[in-house]
């Protein structure tokens, strides 16, 4: 059986086309006109979700929130709106990548199977590492301090895994940022520097040792 797709959208028309489009590619396709129908559907365990920004009551980035930390999955957004602060709102929620529309089928197909197979690869992961008391494991992509397991978006884990793997490198924020997300784009260094504030908020609540160190004028590293 092939990789299950989740496509939420209110353009029924579009549901329709890629739908056929995919299940002709061997994609198990599920479809949900709202928000809400998306929601229940997420439960079926899809390997990646397609979200459309711009929908009435729940729109695509509310409902990120909401399945974020139900699914481990790609999440992908559908939208017509190009503005940084919307694609900023958009990750910073849980989501991996944009999409504008009107968008090239060959080029989401693409996209999509780049994620699935960066999924892939991290599934064949079996380590597991202790940073003091911090320990990650890297197969079920969970971080606990002593027996803490950290509440982590799909990004702030990865940013946690990046640099854990490459301890004492430097890296930049656009690095970081096209490393975690997948991008041909530019980095976003905003993402980013929100991302780490974050995690290091989690894990302050924790403890006080310092995992990730900022190099002023050059980037982030894990200290060993």
């Amino acid at each position: 059986m092939g990789y299950k797709i989740l496509i939420v959208d209110d353009d029924t028309e579009l549901l329709k086309m890629l739908k056929s489009y995919f299940e002709i590619r061997g994609y198990v396709v599920i479809t949900a006109e709202n928000g809400a129908d998306g929601l229940k559907q997420a439960q079926q365990g899809p390997d990646i979700i397609l979200l459309d920004v711009n929908m009435p009551q729940i729109d695509g980035i509310e409902l990120c929130r909401m399945i974020r930390d139900k699914v481990m999955c790609p999440i992908l957004f559908l939208t017509a709106k190009v503005e940084e602060q919307d694609r900023v709102n958009g990750l910073l929620s849980g989501g991996d990548d944009y999409i504008l529309k009107p968008f090239s089928l060959k080029e989401l197909e693409a996209r999509i199977g780049a994620h699935l197979k960066r999924e892939e690869r991290r599934k064949v992961k079996t380590k597991y590492r202790f940073f003091s008391e911090l320990s990650i494991d890297y197969s079920a992509k969970t971080v606990q301090i002593g027996e803490t397991y950290l509440e982590l978006t799909k990004l702030e884990y990865e940013i946690i895994e990046f640099l854990s793997m490459n301890p004492g490198i430097v890296f930049d924020k656009e690095r970081i940022y096209e490393k975690v997300c997948g991008y041909d784009a530019e980095g976003d260094s905003r993402v980013i520097t929100e991302l780490v504030r974050r995690i290091r908020k989690k894990i302050g609540e924790w403890t006080e040792t310092e995992y990730i160190e900022t190099v002023w004028g050059m980037g982030y590293r894990w200290i060993k």
